[in-house]
């Protein structure tokens, strides 16, 4: 651990909604029901909160004054974390003294408009389209100057993106889809032990190899479930640890990507930004990979797994299939747990939000069932993004 960790950023309350599948609840109303839940849990009020930062979907604006805050800083400092940029920009402002305890938070209504079938092996989605954009902010996102490219030859979304860097990552080094069908199994079998998960009923390795085909290799057993929910954070100034009511976790790194090679144009194709995040947050610590007891990574597909796992040195290139066969090493039990809450794959997309706030339950030991058997449970990591988007966080006890 670096010299400076005692004036690190600190996670100080973690807060999430119920979580469903096309719930009638608010964006708003999720909103605020995380929010409330962080703010308490870090033994705060809405009024000593300075700071709101997020993604979306609800409007900061519109939160900041359903829930009482007034904030003085409104998000941004730090944009290429992807997904979890919000959380990065927080930790920048109090660190700075921009802030003393910001808001996060991370909301998300996927089922608007969806069909959703009785066999929740086969769920059919049919989203309603978003309004559309003015010609002029029309285009591929930063870091995406490939998409037309990928789209004129017929890969028209993620999973198609996905599924080719899995395909030329199997042919480089002999992986199996049994691999990545025992990450799979794996999540299922945590999010049985999650109330909150939205699929908990358990699958074998030979129904997860059943699944229909979605994008060759992936199987819809490969690929994140859509949801309803949100999930919020506090971030505070370090010296808050003192008088924070449950265990301060420490941000001690975080690193990102400019996205710079797209999803196809990088020279060491089929690697991903992830590298570049890692290697970023792995500049800013006197930390080993070896130094992580929990790994919390993101699983919109499978593979995604393999990627992260690579990147951030907890395997070497091409062991991640062998790394997770058997599902023992990444048990609740086992030398790397992984994705304790379930995953993506299994208790839903919060896209990158839920291993924060699962990494922060642990730490704590806060987990009931599904609470990971180590003794030392000191450094996790938490990853969010594929492809281009990318960010890494290092946490601390």
């Amino acid at each position: 651990m670096s010299a400076t960790s005692s004036s690190r950023p600190i996670v100080s309350g973690i807060g999430i909604s119920q979580i469903g599948r096309k719930s009638a609840v608010s964006g708003l109303d999720l909103t605020c029901e995380s929010s409330r839940q962080a703010i308490a849990d870090a033994g705060l009020t809405p009024a000593d909160i300075d700071g709101i930062s997020t993604m979306g979907e609800t409007p900061l604006i519109e939160a900041g004054q359903a829930l009482g805050i007034e904030p003085k800083y409104k998000g941004g400092g730090y944009d290429r974390g992807g997904l979890l940029s919000p959380v990065m920009a927080a930790a920048e402002a109090v660190r700075t003294g921009a802030a003393r305890h910001v808001l996060v938070y991370r909301t998300v209504k996927m089922m608007d408009g969806a069909v959703i079938s009785k066999d929740d092996a086969s769920p059919v989605q049919s989203f309603a389209s978003p309004p559309p954009l003015p010609l002029a902010e029309a285009g591929p996102p930063t870091g995406m100057g490939d998409m037309a490219q990928l789209i004129a030859y017929h890969g028209y979304a993620a999973p198609n993106w996905l599924a080719m860097h899995c395909n030329r990552y199997m042919h480089l080094y002999g992986a199996k889809k049994e691999q990545l069908g025992w990450l799979a199994v794996n999540s299922r079998r945590n999010a049985a032990l999650n109330p909150r998960a939205v699929y908990r009923t358990p699958f074998t390795l030979d129904e997860y190899m059943a699944a229909r085909m979605i994008s060759t290799p992936f199987g819809l057993l490969d690929c994140d479930v859509p949801i309803d929910g949100s999930i919020a954070c506090v971030v505070s100034h370090a010296g808050y640890a003192a008088d924070c009511p449950k265990l301060p976790v420490r941000i001690e790194a975080f690193g990102g990507t400019d996205g710079v090679g797209g999803w196809t144009m990088r020279p060491d194709y089929p690697k991903m930004a992830s590298v570049d995040a890692a290697a970023e947050m792995w500049a800013k610590t006197d930390l080993k990979p070896s130094d992580i007891d929990m790994a919390q990574l993101y699983d919109g597909f499978t593979f995604l797994t393999f990627a992260w796992l690579e990147a951030l040195g907890i395997c070497k290139d091409g062991e991640a299939g062998p790394f997770v066969e058997g599902a023992s090493r990444i048990a609740l039990d086992g030398e790397m747990p992984l994705n304790t809450y379930g995953g993506q794959l299994s208790a839903g997309r919060m896209h990158g939000y839920w291993v924060l706030h699962e990494a922060v339950l642990q730490m704590r030991r806060e987990a009931g069932e599904r609470q990971v058997k180590k003794q030392k449970l000191d450094v996790a990591v938490v990853a969010s993004g594929g492809g281009p988007i990318a960010g890494s966080m290092l946490l601390t006890r």
